[in-house]
C-alpha cells in the first residue's frame, strides 16, 4: 500500500510523529510518504522509512494537490487534524484516519482546571490513527537522523566537549525565561554552555555571549540538521517547552526542561524509547492556580506577574545540571 502521512508543523511535533512513520514502514511494508511545511522538510529527508516528502506551500496549493492526487495514495494518516489537513483530505478522496486531539479536556484543563486529560502521551494518541492498519508502537522511542555533512558542525564551530546546550527560544513568550533569568541561569552554570535558537533569538544569545565567557551563541547559526548534531554532541540539554526538547528525546539526550505556562500534562513531556536508561527532570513552578493559561502560550502573561518562569528556582536548576556534569566527569 502507499500511504500519505500529513504533520504540517512544527518541529517537535513533527519528530513526535516519527515512530508512526517508522512503525507504519516496518509493519506494513508500504510505501510511506509525508506532507509537511518547506521550512521542515530536512525532519523527515534523511529518514530511511520515507519514501517522498512533499513540500506544502500555501500559494503553491493548486499545483501541490494535483502532486498528490497523482501518486494514487491508498490511504492517509492526518496527525495534524486541523482544517487544513482536513481540506487536503477531501480533494484527495482516499480512506483517511486520524487522532484524538483532545482539544476539549485542553479547554477545561485551561480555562476551568478540570484536569480530565488522558494520561497517553501525544505519541500514544498518533498510534490511534494506524490502529485500524494493525500497527503498533514498538517502543524504541522517537527518530531522528542527521546528515553526515552536518556532523562535523561542532568543529567548525570551535566547540569542545563536554558541554551545555541550552535552548532558549519558544514560540511564545509565556514558554520563555526572560533574559535576566538566563543570565542568572547561565552564570550561576560553571561549564560550557552552547546557546541554541532562531533569528529571533540573535541579539538575546549575542548579550549572552558577550556577558558570560563560557557562554557560545550559535542561535539563528544553524540550519535544523546542525542544531540537531550540535544537540547530538551536548552532555546535557536544558531547554524549554519546545521543538529542541523533542529533538532532544529523539537522540536520548539527559534532558532538564524548564515549563512555563504550559504543563506536561498536555501530553508534551519528553518522550523516549521504553525503559530509558536516561536522565531526565522536569522543572515547574508549583502552586498556581492560573497555570496553565494555554495549551500553546501568550505573547505576555494573562495575569500580569508571569510567576510560572519568574518563580523558577535557578539555583536548583543550575545545581542540579552541575552535578549531571560532575557524575559524567566521574565515569
Amino acid at each position: 500500500m502507499k500511504f500519505l502521512v500529513i504533520r504540517l508543523s512544527s518541529i517537535g511535533d513533527i519528530v513526535l510523529t516519527s515512530p508512526v512513520v517508522r512503525c507504519l514502514a516496518q509493519q506494513s511494508a508500504g510505501e510511506i510518504h509525508v506532507l509537511t511545511k518547506t521550512a521542515f522538510t530536512s525532519l523527515y529527508s534523511s529518514n530511511p522509512h520515507v519514501s517522498k516528502v512533499h513540500a506544502y506551500e500555501p500559494e503553491q496549493l493548486p499545483r501541490l494537490i494535483e502532486d498528490l492526487q497523482s501518486e494514487k495514495f491508498d490511504h492517509i494518516i492526518d496527525l495534524q487534524k486541523s482544517r487544513r489537513s482536513i481540506s487536503l483530505r477531501s480533494r484527495l478522496a482516499v480512506s483517511a484516519t486520524s487522532f484524538p486531539k483532545a482539544n476539549l479536556q485542553k479547554w477545561l484543563k485551561v480555562n476551568l482546571k478540570w484536569d480530565l486529560l488522558p494520561e497517553a502521551h501525544v505519541v500514544d494518541r498518533y498510534f490511534e490513527a494506524v490502529k485500524t492498519l494493525g500497527v503498533d508502537y514498538d517502543g524504541q522511542g522517537l527518530d531522528l537522523y542527521i546528515e553526515e555533512k552536518h556532523e562535523q558542525i561542532l568543529g567548525q564551530h570551535n566547540i569542545s566537549q563536554p558541554f551545555i546546550a541550552l535552548a532558549i527560544g519558544a514560540a511564545h513568550t509565556t514558554k520563555r525565561l526572560p533574559y535576566e533569568s538566563l543570565v542568572t541561569l547561565c552564570d550561576l552554570i560553571k561549564q560550557p554552555i552552547v546557546l541554541l535558537g532562531g533569528p529571533a533569538e540573535v541579539e538575546t544569545g549575542k548579550k549572552l555571549q558577550d556577558l558570560i565567557p563560557h557562554v557560545t551563541s550559535l542561535c539563528g547559526a544553524c540550519t535544523l540538521q546542525e542544531s540537531a548534531a550540535i544537540l547530538q554532541g551536548a552532555s546535557l540539554v536544558l531547554t524549554h517547552d519546545t521543538g529542541m526538547m523533542h529533538m532532544a528525546a529523539a537522540l536520548q539526550k539527559p534532558i532538564f526542561s524548564i515549563w512555563g505556562n504550559t504543563v506536561p500534562r498536555f501530553g508534551m513531556a519528553p518522550f523516549y524509547a521504553n525503559d530509558p536508561s536516561v536522565p531526565q527532570q522536569i522543572f515547574e513552578v508549583a502552586g498556581l492556580n492560573c497555570r496553565p493559561c494555554s495549551k500553546i502560550g501568550h505573547e505576555r502573561c494573562p495575569k500580569g506577574h508571569f510567576r510560572c518562569m519568574l518563580n523558577h528556582d535557578l539555583a536548583e536548576i543550575a545545581r542540579s545540571a552541575q552535578q549531571h556534569m560532575s557524575t559524567l566527569d566521574s565515569i
